[in-house]
């Protein structure tokens, strides 16, 4: 195992990252050993030229190779923003996008340059608690609605519910789906 631990951090990265990005590394690396081997030939032979034109393609894939070792710590260093922001978020309960921004830089200085990414990762975790509540409000609702109304038909069901929910017109799909599966149910 490698004694820095800059370099331990990016193999622990890596080896945490999907298999999409980790399969990324393997066409770069199987060129990278072919590049190798014709250096070694090249030089044996003591053929300048392929030399040169070898020397270049592997300063190519080492390059290929820093620069994925490079989105993915981007990628992990995202992923860790967004989970330190969400929870941030859910024990701050601060409405606005901008007090939530600004507590969160206050509290978390190290993220300071970061302003932009923190504006746009907030305003998607706002999106999505807010997704989440309208859900979670929409499935009482509506197990509430059923269990005091006795209709078999999932029609006449979501007709009756959004005439008395007009707020949840804009999910009548979800509206359908949840309300076949409650009348499967009884």
């Amino acid at each position: 195992m490698p004694r820095s631990s800059r370099i331990r951090r990016y193999l622990q990265e890596v080896a945490s990252s999907p298999r999409v990005e980790q399969f990324s590394f393997i066409i770069p690396f199987l060129i990278l050993i072919a590049e190798i081997i014709l250096m070694t030939h090249a030089v044996q032979l003591g053929e300048g030229y392929i030399i040169i034109l070898t020397s270049f393609l592997l300063a190519v894939s080492l390059a290929e190779l820093i620069l994925i070792i490079i989105e993915i710590h981007e990628h992990q260093q995202e992923k860790m923003l967004t989970i330190k922001l969400d929870d941030f978020i859910m024990n701050n309960k601060h409405n606005n996008v901008k007090d939530n921004v600004i507590s969160f830089i206050k509290q978390n200085p190290e993220y300071s340059k970061h302003r932009n990414e923190i504006y746009h990762l907030t305003c998607q975790i706002l999106d999505a608690h807010k997704a989440e509540e309208l859900e979670r409000k929409m499935n009482n609702t509506l197990k509430k609605f059923i269990k005091n109304n006795n209709t078999n038909s999932v029609n006449d069901t979501i007709e009756l519910f959004l005439r008395k929910y007009p707020e949840f017109k804009n999910h009548r799909a979800e509206i359908y789906r949840k309300t076949c599966q409650l009348l499967n149910e009884e």
